[in-house]
């Protein structure tokens, strides 16, 4: 899935399995359980009225539309154009961390690095 997204939008799989990874806990998070939600983008869900649960981030049909949506998200940002096709791992990651993506950028774009490494992304 994350190659054929890279091959759609010019975005490295394996900063998209990083990020995906890093964010959803490698797929045990709530939020990947319950709301498809492997990137930790805010947004509309039901968990209120399915599960009385308050939670603000997007709710997905599918896991697919989940990485997609991250792709579209990141393809609408300043710096795509200059980098979509660009295989610099690092690049990416800066880039995504300087526009607010996370909370603490700096050490987010860390621990993002530390999981494509540790993964062998």
């Amino acid at each position: 899935m994350a190659d054929s997204l890279s091959a759609v939008y010019g975005i490295p799989a394996s900063v998209i399995l990083g990020i995906s990874m890093l964010e959803s806990g490698s797929g045990t998070s709530r939020n990947a359980r319950m709301l498809n939600n492997f990137f930790g983008i805010v947004g509309k869900n039901n968990l209120r009225r399915t599960h009385g649960i308050k939670s603000r981030y997007k709710q997905y049909a599918t896991e697919m539309e989940s990485f997609v949506d991250f792709c579209r998200l990141m393809s609408r940002k300043r710096f795509y154009p200059s980098l979509k096709g660009n295989k610099s791992i690092q690049q990416w990651v800066r880039s995504i961390a300087a526009t607010g993506y996370s909370e603490a950028p700096v050490v987010w774009q860390q621990r993002v690095m530390s999981t494509i490494r540790k993964n062998r992304l």
